[in-house]
């Protein structure tokens, strides 16, 4: 494949419009269009706009602005340099945004409401980085041209080159006379899908983490190798490994640059099929899928979100009483279309009757401050009485079903409560609900093992002319041994409490003179009762 090194002009916003189309992206008015574009950048109204000389800022959280706030961010955006602002809006703001154009000479654009923010990042990415890399001869745009580029690789590192997808499928790989390859490498190519091994989630997590490449020494019968992900802006979308032939020596310039210009080409071909289908949630979709089950998990999923296991990610979990699955599917849409204005990593699925959603965070805190404006839109466009259950944060992503089953039994805890005519709020987290979670948790216990149940307490409980004093203690327990504030609460007299006590130790052998003995029969005696 010859390269021609060849100086291009500088890319305008113009220019980026016109190749992402009007199904993507429009311009507002006329202003700023002709200002070259050197990056991207997420633009946070919370923050101060930094240095933004040359970048086209994607300003996700900006439709609930008023005009005159979106005015100020503009003229601050247009101050520190910006050569534009890309904005979501409905149409009747559109002469107002075009106005703020005319005023303060930056190009603002509309991005259409299909279009994820994420996308939109890679995209432009992607042909920010065409204008800077060497020109390519002539491309075939089906899977050819990524054969033709592991070949090319193979006869730089002298070993055998994989093209693979997040899923570990080999999408192309090289087939160059007398290249070095073994036996992994050999399985893989013949079922197109990487071999299982014990190594694989640490180096492919490793990998698609890293912004260089990435060197494995010989493990076993496996060759050195060099790894790198391939991405389109912050959104990766596959990996190249290349067997090196040289040893196990570290990654040299000349591999680095090789590995890099691979990397921005395979992107071209990965993304424009990303593009061909309409949209990046998909695939995104299916991830979330997995970490919900916990089955089949890769340990690769956060990374393949975007989400740094560092700051880790929290599960939001809506849940409609009653609703069918065209109120789940609009539920879902509603949810989406929200969060992604303030988290542009966002992933959302309707997953057994309710809809889960999952973003990068690092405390509770943070994701109710997202959820908790939901709530009445919810309420106006889907039905009232949508409950949230938040958990987290979970680090890696063998924690994000243990997170979502919290999420369901908090979902239920309230449901439970609310049937009972208790106060419960609208978003639940396990801090709030935690006393309902221990009681549940020791109904369970109860209910699987026969060695911690008291038989004199089932009998008490079983029997219809025993159950007012079954009631009685568990009352009595629950006033912490007063008998005035049991009576009180069972409206009966101070004696007939006494008698029913009296009862149970005497007549049933009941014994709760210790504290330990106080709070068995609490627990056995209150779990019966829910």
């Amino acid at each position: 494949m010859s390269v021609a090194h060849v100086t291009r002009p500088p890319v305008t916003v113009a220019d980026l419009v016109d190749q992402l189309g009007p199904r993507t992206v429009t311009p507002i008015g006329s202003a700023g269009t002709h200002a070259a574009v050197t990056g991207t950048e997420f633009l946070d109204i919370a923050d101060e706009v930094p240095d933004a000389t040359g970048l086209l800022l994607l300003a996700p959280s900006t439709a609930s602005l008023s005009t005159a706030r979106l005015a100020a961010v503009a003229a601050d955006a247009a101050e520190h340099g910006a050569a534009g602002v890309a904005v979501k809006c409905s149409a009747d703001r559109v002469p107002a945004l075009e106005a703020i154009a005319e005023s303060t000479g930056l190009a603002l654009l509309r991005v259409a409401q299909r279009i994820s923010w994420r996308l939109l990042d890679a995209q432009l990415t992607h042909l920010l980085g065409e204008a800077e890399a060497p020109l390519a001869g002539p491309q075939d745009r089906g899977a050819e041209p990524l054969f033709a580029l592991a070949n090319e690789l193979a006869e730089f590192f002298g070993g055998s080159v994989a093209i693979e997808d997040l899923s570990r499928n080999i999408l192309a790989y090289s087939s160059v006379p007398g290249q070095l390859i073994d036996a992994l490498r050999t399985h893989g190519i013949l079922a197109r899908q990487v071999p299982a091994s014990p190594y694989n989630d640490d180096q492919y997590r490793t990998v698609l983490r890293s912004d260089r490449p990435v060197k494995y020494p010989r493990l076993g019968e496996e060759e050195p190798r060099v790894a790198f992900a391939i991405r389109a802006g912050a959104l990766p979308l596959g990996s190249i490994w290349a067997i090196d032939a040289s040893g196990e020596g570290p990654v040299t310039p000349q591999q680095e640059e090789r590995m890099r210009r691979a990397g921005a080409l395979a992107s071209a071909h990965l993304l424009d099929d990303l593009r061909a289908h309409a949209t990046n949630q998909r695939p995104r979709e299916d991830r979330l899928r997995t970490l919900l089950t916990g089955i089949d998990l890769t340990g690769t999923e956060f990374a393949e979100l975007g989400i740094p296991e560092e700051r880790g990610a929290i599960l939001l979990a809506f849940d409609v009483p009653g609703a069918g699955p065209t109120a789940i599917a609009q539920l879902r849409s509603t949810v989406i279309r929200h969060l992604v204005l303030h988290r542009p990593d966002v992933v959302a699925v309707a997953h057994r009757g309710q809809v889960y959603t999952l973003f990068a965070a690092s405390d509770v805190g943070e994701a109710i401050a997202v959820a908790r404006p939901l709530l009445p839109l919810i309420d106006r466009l889907v039905g009232e009485g949508t409950r949230v259950a938040v958990t987290g944060p979970a680090h890696r992503s063998g924690d994000v079903a243990g997170a979502r089953e919290l999420a369901d039994r908090l979902l239920a805890a309230a449901a439970r409560g609310a049937h009972a005519r208790e106060r419960m709020p609208r978003i639940v987290t396990a801090d709030g609900l935690r006393p309902s979670l221990v009681v549940e948790r020791a109904a369970e216990l109860f209910a699987g093992s026969d060695e911690l149940r008291d038989p004199a307490l089932e009998a008490l409980n079983a029997g219809e002319g025993t159950r007012p004093i079954a009631e009685t203690l568990l009352t009595w327990l629950e006033s912490f041994g007063n008998v005035a504030q049991t009576a009180e609460r069972l409206e009966v007299h101070e004696n007939t409490v006494r008698h029913r006590l009296r009862r149970a130790s005497e007549a049933h052998g009941i014994r709760v003179e210790t504290p330990d003995e106080r709070l068995a029969a609490w627990l056995q005696l209150r779990s019966a009762a829910d």
